[in-house]
């Protein structure tokens, strides 16, 4: 497996990435430009979320991109992922933090205060949303609108979540946000390296 790089500098775009998704497109979307993947697998035992982590890494390290896992800083630490990115129901921050110095920590927010607690807790970066509609995760409260990204700058650098297309990151780009964070965005659409490279050029 490609050697891990020391404290990982975070991307602008993320590509969520599951079973579901068509994996032999990893690296291409890496050279595409796409610098960033988080491995969402909400189902499979532990090996294989352990085994779709090493999968993902070794299709896009090298080209340059990093891995954070979603929820589990347990096979990010074993993968050698570059990152883990916590939810509400996920291990604190803080615990995250000591167990993993040097690991990107990302914490789902939906607040400015929300953010506030993330960075005083140690995280790196603020995954804030869902800024538009989406349908690829059920049970989410309403959209924030790009305002809400505007409120909730200058305390850790954002990633907006949530119903994002290049014309909206633009926006969130525009409102405060560090960068995107995407699933029916790229794997939703007829040409996802097509729209990987749409992405990658408006983020710059």
């Amino acid at each position: 497996m490609p050697a891990k790089e020391v404290i990982p500098v975070l991307p602008r775009v993320f590509c969520l990435v599951s079973t579901r998704d068509d994996l032999s497109l990893l690296p291409d979307l890496a050279r595409a430009g796409v610098d960033g993947f988080q491995v969402r697998a909400k189902e499979g035992t532990d090996r294989e979320v352990l085994a779709l982590t090493e999968l993902v890494i070794g299709a896009v390290r090298p080209h340059g991109a990093c891995v954070v896992v979603n929820d589990r800083v347990d096979v990010a630490l074993a993968a050698g992922a570059d990152g883990v990115h916590l939810g509400a129901d996920d291990l604190p921050v803080a615990a995250a933090r000591r167990l993993a110095a040097e690991l990107l920590v990302g914490a789902t927010c939906r607040s400015r205060a929300d953010v506030e607690r993330a960075a005083l807790a140690g995280a790196s970066y603020a995954g804030l949303g869902p800024v538009w509609a989406t349908t690829s995760k059920a049970g989410l409260p309403a959209p924030l609108g790009p305002a809400a990204l505007t409120e909730a700058a200058g305390l850790l650098p954002l990633v907006a979540i949530g119903g994002v297309t290049p014309e909206r990151a633009a926006q969130a780009r525009a409102a405060g946000a560090h960068g995107v964070a995407v699933i029916g965005g790229l794997w939703n659409t007829r040409d996802p390296l097509a729209a990987a490279g749409e992405l990658v050029a408006t983020l710059g």
